[in-house]
């Protein structure tokens, strides 16, 4: 007899909480799953102090807590915190923070002299809250697996970026996978072998500790070519706006933009607006704006991580592999 889905049940049953950071995303999880959001409180007091109150019990059950930490990332990171604490409080059996975008994730090491490792604290942070384990996407720096105690799931949504572009690929001429630094060089020649495309990098060489960045040569042929410029985030799109130039000043034709995480700051959507892209290509692992979005107009793909998220909660819940779903 093939077990079925209520005879695995380690703890009582799922419970999704969601912070007000993704509130369209863990919609579309709970959607996925078949579970509604459970209702809960979330007060901001005018001296600013922020309040949680469950509607119901999760004595003995097994929450889950969508909440990404992008802007406003300070309130969405206490909402996190508040709300795993709450729970650890009214005695859920297990608690997971399921957080599509870390922030801070780039404060990964000491690269210089009295500077903090904030990635590290984050973590500590969500430890200490009341996090039994913890579910994250695309972080900017594999080693944030490390700075975690418990256990936790490391998720890609490049797989589902990769299926994209397999879609298209066959409208695309000689189609070249950019990356738009060398950090990223690694997951930019996964992508381009899922896609069977040749690579090339940009090479940039930062010169102060402000986000600008000094954009120098390309490394690889991209002349003749359409090219998928691939990076983890984008934030102020300067690096972007810089790559896309220079693809272009190297003969390249049609420039696809890819990235998991939009996260879009100050006036990064009008310098992509004004970019010669042809399709931008993110997710929605953190919100986009309606305004922003009708900038982009058409140009604009996203690809819900939602059926994602979903399926891995199913899995751990019931206690079965993650790693089976990318035949790992």
């Amino acid at each position: 007899m093939p077990l079925h889905h209520h005879d695995m049940k380690v703890y009582g049953g799922i419970k999704l909480y969601a912070g007000t950071g993704s509130p369209e995303l863990a919609q579309r999880v709970a959607d996925y799953i078949g579970e509604p959001l459970c209702g809960r409180d979330i007060i901001e007091f005018p001296n600013e102090n922020l309040f949680v109150k469950l509607h119901s019990s999760v004595r003995g059950q097994d929450v889950y807590v969508i909440q990404t930490t992008s802007s406003p990332v300070h309130r969405n990171l206490m909402e996190l915190l508040i709300m795993l604490q709450t729970l650890k409080l009214d005695s859920a059996a297990r608690i997971t923070a399921v957080i599509p975008y870390l922030a801070y994730g780039r404060s990964d090491k000491k690269d210089q002299p009295r500077v903090p490792i904030t990635a590290r604290l984050m973590a500590d942070m969500i430890e200490v809250a009341g996090a039994d384990r913890y579910m994250l996407l695309d972080p900017h720096a594999g080693q944030v697996q490390g700075f975690f105690s418990i256990p936790g799931d490391v998720l890609t949504a490049f797989h589902m970026v990769t299926k994209h572009l397999t879609e298209i690929r066959p409208t695309m001429t000689d189609p070249v996978v950019v990356t738009v630094d060398l950090g990223f060089a690694k997951k930019g020649r996964n992508i381009a072998a899922d896609i069977d495309a040749p690579i090339a990098f940009v090479e940039k060489r930062r010169i102060a500790n402000d986000a600008k960045a000094q954009a120098l040569t390309i490394i690889g042929e991209v002349s003749g070519r359409d090219v998928v410029l691939v990076d983890d985030e984008i934030d102020t799109g300067g690096s972007i706006m810089q790559a896309v130039n220079l693809v272009k000043e190297h003969g390249a034709r049609d420039v696809y933009v890819v990235c998991i995480h939009p996260i879009f700051s100050a006036n990064a959507i009008d310098r992509l607006a004004s970019l010669p892209v042809k399709q931008f290509i993110t997710t929605d692992s953190v919100p986009i704006p309606a305004e922003k979005i009708a900038l982009l107009k058409d140009r604009l793909n996203v690809i819900s991580v939602a059926p994602l998220l979903g399926e891995v909660i199913v899995r751990a819940h019931e206690g079965r592999s993650v790693g089976e779903m990318f035949n790992e």
